[in-house]
């Protein structure tokens, strides 16, 4: 008998519904995964490590990582209104020479907080500060930090903090280059070969299909993980980052990807990606 394969990913609403019926083995000839959950900044570094056969990782820590690893061109995050929010306490702060408070410096949160503070902080803001999600909203609103750098559910919750929005990242990406944001991605070991990797993303595709056929299937698995979360925000969550670019990327998620990594690039933010980095598989 084959070996499961080594996966890990995050226990937010999105992956757990993505991969519930692959991980409960309910899609016949897919491969066994053994699963390990994580935030998003430790499976980035289990990647740069090469620690597993299949991660969730974000598309920002693409470029250190292509080399072991293949994009696979379905199961991922990226779409539209779902971007990553600043945060401050009072309304229209400036941020120049500030201390800002992100989850990880190997972020698509981060690359879209560098690019819109290229244009829009003049002078750019002062000390980053890296910082558990989950301590970010706190942090501002109790004075700690001057502003704070957000994603997922924080959309649906950030006032009862008390806070305001200074800028939505997503929505600044969209209007200057009229694409989805890219946000996570499922990257697996290039080692597998390519026939391993084509069953993979297609069983991807199967279980993201098989979770919008039979959406009350998934939803023990969803909620067990989802850390107390009110099941109606776990809804808000799967509905804003599952869609369309996840059964498949498609030209148009392709271009976000690239876009993305190139400005970044160009800003020095990461190492410049090679012409076929992305191909697949």
């Amino acid at each position: 008998m084959t070996e499961p394969l080594r996966i890990a990913y995050s226990p937010c609403p999105n992956d757990t519904f993505v991969f519930d019926a692959w991980a409960h083995g309910r899609l016949p000839g897919a491969p066994g995964l053994d699963v390990t959950f994580a935030d998003i900044h430790l499976t980035n570094g289990m990647a740069e490590r090469g620690e597993l056969d299949v991660l969730k990782v974000s598309y920002a820590v693409l470029p250190w990582v292509l080399d072991e690893y293949a994009l696979l061109p379905c199961g991922g995050a990226l779409g539209r209104g779902c971007g990553p929010l600043v945060l401050t306490r009072e309304p229209g702060a400036a941020l120049t020479g500030k201390r800002v408070a992100v989850p990880s410096e190997r972020s698509t949160a981060y690359l879209l907080f560098r690019l819109w503070a290229a244009e829009q902080v003049p002078g750019g803001v002062g000390e980053i500060v890296v910082m558990p999600f989950e301590r970010i909203m706190p942090a501002v609103r109790d004075g700690e930090i001057d502003a704070g750098l957000v994603i997922h559910e924080a959309r649906f919750t950030y006032q009862d903090y008390g806070l305001h929005r200074l800028a939505d990242l997503g929505e600044h990406w969209e209007d200057t280059t009229g694409l989805p944001i890219p946000l996570g991605a499922i990257i697996a070991r290039r080692s597998l070969g390519a026939e391993r990797l084509e069953l993979l993303a297609e069983s991807a595709r199967r279980s993201v299909r098989a979770a919008w056929d039979d959406p009350a299937a998934s939803r023990p698995y969803v909620l067990a993980h989802a850390q107390e979360m009110d099941p109606a925000v776990a809804d808000q969550h799967i509905g804003l980052y599952v869609n369309e670019f996840t059964a498949g990327l498609g030209e148009e998620g392709y271009a976000a990807v690239r876009g993305l990594l190139t400005r970044a690039a160009a800003e020095g933010l990461v190492p410049p990606l090679p012409p076929a980095a992305l191909a697949f598989p």
